[in-house]
């Protein structure tokens, strides 16, 4: 369990090219990542146990979720249900907020 740290403290790990996450918090039942990303980053249909709640801090992302498209910008927040499958496309450099319930471990 991690109940602080500074982001400047939190390791930043490539998931893909142009892709960064910063496992930020996580707790017994929950985790918070941030995610940056570069335009035209493409994280492809997956799907995973784990809800997923996030909030956009900054740029624009495409999500396609259960097929449903729509854009997401500076503000908006949503919500993925765990085993659902989605994928995001990065319109331009983004910022991203999530909460991932129960903690993804391969993120701690």
């Amino acid at each position: 369990m991690q109940t602080r740290i500074s982001r400047d403290e939190a390791t930043p790990v490539e998931m893909l090219p142009g892709l960064v996450r910063r496992t930020l918090a996580w707790g017994e039942r929950a985790m918070l990542c941030e995610f940056t990303a570069e335009a035209g980053v493409v994280v492809p249909m997956h799907s995973h146990p784990h809800e997923q709640v996030g909030f956009v801090q900054s740029g624009r992302v495409a999500f396609t979720v259960a097929g449903e498209t729509w854009v997401a910008q500076p503000g908006d927040s949503y919500a993925i249900p765990g085993g659902v499958e989605h994928e995001a496309h990065f319109l331009e450099p983004t910022v991203l907020l999530e909460v991932f319930a129960p903690p993804r471990e391969a993120y701690g």
